[in-house]
Parts: C-alpha cells; structure tokens; sequence
C-alpha cells in the first residue's frame, strides 16, 4: 500500500509541475478554452433533451435522458477535440489532454441539471433543474470573465439567451 501511495504522489507532483512550467497563454490554450468549450457544449447541448422528456414524459426518463446524453456528448466531445487539432500547428498542446479535459467537462456540464430528476414530481424536478441550470450559466459567465476579458453583463446574457432558446426548443418539441 504504501508503494501505490508513492506512485500517486510522484504522478500528483509531476503533474502540478507541468502546470507551474505553463505561461499564462498556454494555460488558456490547453486547458481553460477546451474546459469552457465542453462545459458550454455539455450545459447547452443536453437542455432540450432533458426538458423535453421532462414535459413529455415523467422524472425517471428524464433524468435517464440527461445522463445519456450527457455522458454520450461528452464522449464525443473528447473524440472531436482529440482528433480535431494535433496541438503542433497551433500550439494548443496535446489534442489527447484538451480531449480528455473537453469531454470531462462536457459531462458535467450535462449531470449537473440532470440530477434534479431523482426528484419523483416532475414539476418540482424541473424548477430545481431551472435553477441550477441558471448557477451553471453564471458558472460559464465568471470562468469567461475571468480568462476570455468578456464583461459579466454581456456573457450573463450571451449565455442566458443561448439557454432560454434551447430550453424553450425542448418544452416546444416535448409539448408536440
């Protein structure tokens, strides 16, 4: 047991390393854009699933309708970003790493307001989804303020806008 804890501690040191040795710039490139893109894509992209099988249906599909279309873009995403870009002609690091770092948070993105649906009554399920869906879009607001410079105020209503026409997409297509 105590070799395992050693191994974990070298591979925990050598990776803090590599990310003292990055400037600014390449932090940006290889893990905060991959990062916000998959966190972007996993929040945006399963709203209209899971809202749709919410009104359509009941709790339980949607809930199982979140995980699945989280987990699966997420899986996507880390092929699309891996296999999309080398990180040689553009400096962006390893297309594996952005992958992995893309897809992970593309996931999330999408459990995040998934969860809500362990929730029985579906129209409690859907306030609190409402809800945390709104932290994740002031989650992405900060994260772009912070790293792309973009004024909280217009990324809170960039991304707001961009939530509320693919919500309303899903109730429209699970009301149909």
């Amino acid at each position: 047991m105590p070799e395992v804890r050693n191994q974990v501690r070298s591979r925990v040191r050598g990776f803090d390393e590599r990310f003292r040795d990055l400037d600014d710039r390449a932090f940006l490139l290889r893990y905060v854009q991959p990062g916000l893109v998959g966190l972007i894509d996993g929040t945006l992209s399963t709203l209209a699933p899971i809202f749709a099988a919410a009104v359509s249906s009941n709790s339980r599909t949607a809930l199982l309708v979140g995980l699945a279309t989280a987990v699966g873009a997420g899986i996507s995403m880390v092929f699309s970003e891996a296999l999309s870009d080398t990180g040689e002609e553009t400096g962006r690091g390893s297309g594996g790493v952005r992958g992995i770092v893309t897809g992970l948070m593309t996931t999330l993105g999408g459990v995040f307001h998934s969860l809500p649906f362990i929730i029985h009554d579906v129209n409690t399920a859907l306030v609190v989804a409402g809800i945390v869906v709104g932290f994740e879009l002031i989650a992405i607001s900060l994260v772009r303020k912070r790293f792309l410079s973009v004024p909280l105020r217009v990324s809170l209503v960039q991304v707001a806008l961009a939530g509320a026409l693919i919500v309303a997409a899903g109730v429209a297509l699970g009301s149909a």
